[in-house]
């Protein structure tokens, strides 16, 4: 289950989802915004805003009901990593979290008994900074997961997205690498 950013819907979500299904994985690529896609970070925060954070996360839990009992792993980009983030830690049948630079709040009584947890971000990330992401980090581990991190130096935000300014292909093609080894490893 991919989850797409605050930009919406994008051929590089699409794009992300081929390479996935290349190395063998079934992904499903829910729209969570039906159709509106963002140019811009703050427009994309508007959809997200607009919309509402419940009803995006009923969304998204409502995209991967049909799929749960078969033992999802859970994936998302930014925004979709949050809600990703937050499907995964109330599916006990869940295989494993990727985290494309997003992670979530993480409540006190969170179990992730053994979860395989994968995130990739930006260094320094205007959206996950250090202090945010080292008590983020010790908490996933509190409640159970198995979590790595990695960070990549210089790049932007998004910097997966061909499309977007914080692209940065060294760090993209460095990400794939060690996900799709990671998806391998589930």
């Amino acid at each position: 289950m991919l989850f797409h950013s605050a930009y919406g819907l994008r051929p590089a979500v699409h794009e992300a989802a081929d390479r996935l299904r290349a190395a063998g994985h079934e992904v499903v690529v829910p729209d969570l915004y039906e159709g509106e896609t963002a140019e811009t970070v703050e427009d994309g925060m508007v959809i997200k805003e607009r919309i509402g954070r419940d009803e995006l996360l009923k969304r998204a839990i409502t995209a991967a009901a049909p799929y749960s009992d078969r033992g999802l792993v859970y994936a998302g980009f930014s925004l979709g990593g949050s809600l990703a983030q937050n499907l995964a830690l109330a599916d006990d049948k869940a295989r494993g979290l990727l985290l494309l630079h997003g992670t979530s709040d993480i409540a006190d009584d969170a179990a992730a008994d053994d979860l395989p947890v994968q995130l990739h971000v930006a260094d320094p990330d205007p959206f996950e900074p250090h202090d945010w992401l080292n008590a983020w980090y010790l908490r996933m581990r509190r409640a159970g997961a198995d979590v790595e991190v990695f960070r990549y130096g210089g790049a932007g935000h998004i910097f997966t997205d061909p499309e977007l300014p914080d692209y940065d292909k060294e760090a993209a093609e460095a990400t794939w690498r060690v996900a799709l080894g990671f998806l391998a490893s589930l």
